[in-house]
């Protein structure tokens, strides 16, 4: 009985010495590992590790930040000096159209005046070919006295021999007793007729 209980003791002694040695080992594990963690958490917080990679990555969004405004602005500034040239363009096109349209305009006033005076030209009286009923009595030159009495018409101005050739054919004029004799002569002439002949002979 004494031997087993002796026996017991020192069974326990050392199981209580082996959980002791236990206990210690791991103490000693956790101490050694202690200073790893503490130099590790010493180096991030001086900026080796995770702090490192923190700032950098501010830093870029910071010179991103930076490019994006200087591209920006770059493209505002562009686009004004676009935009500017673009109207000055346009105002230069717009004087250009309006000279143009000015331009056409006064060519064709001037090409429906020329048209005008074409068409009057060409529709006008001819003084000359009226003047051949005249010039039996008044002479091809019109320097004849007709019938020896009338005055030399040549020379005469165009207003003076209109009034009187319109008096002819009115009937209220008789120079030298011609007056009938005249208003055969001249009572078909329109008035633009007559303004042709009388121009003609003021031209002899």
């Amino acid at each position: 009985m004494k031997k087993l209980t002796v026996l017991s003791l020192i069974a326990a002694s050392l199981l209580l010495t082996a959980c002791g040695d236990s206990s210690t080992g791991a103490e000693a594990k956790a101490a050694n590992e202690a200073p790893a963690t503490s130099e590790k958490t010493m180096k991030c917080g001086e900026g080796k590790c995770g702090g490192d990679k923190k700032s950098a990555a501010e830093e870029a969004k910071e010179a991103a930040t930076v490019a994006v405004e200087k591209a920006t602005q770059a493209v505002k500034e562009k686009a004004e000096e676009i935009k500017e040239k673009a109207g000055n363009a346009v105002e230069a096109a717009k004087e250009k159209a309006s000279s143009a349209v000015d331009s056409a305009k006064a060519a064709v006033a001037s090409a429906t005046t020329a048209a005008k005076e074409a068409v009057a030209a060409a529709t006008a009286p001819d003084g000359k070919a009226l003047f051949a009923k005249c010039a039996g009595c008044h002479g091809a030159d019109g320097k004849t006295a007709a019938l020896g009495k009338s005055a030399i018409i040549a020379g005469q101005s165009a207003g003076d021999l209109e009034t009187k050739i319109a008096g002819y054919k009115a009937g209220t004029l008789n120079t030298a007793g011609m007056g009938a004799l005249m208003k055969g002569q001249v009572s078909s002439f329109s008035d633009e007729e007559i303004k042709a002949v009388a121009t003609y002979i003021s031209g002899l």
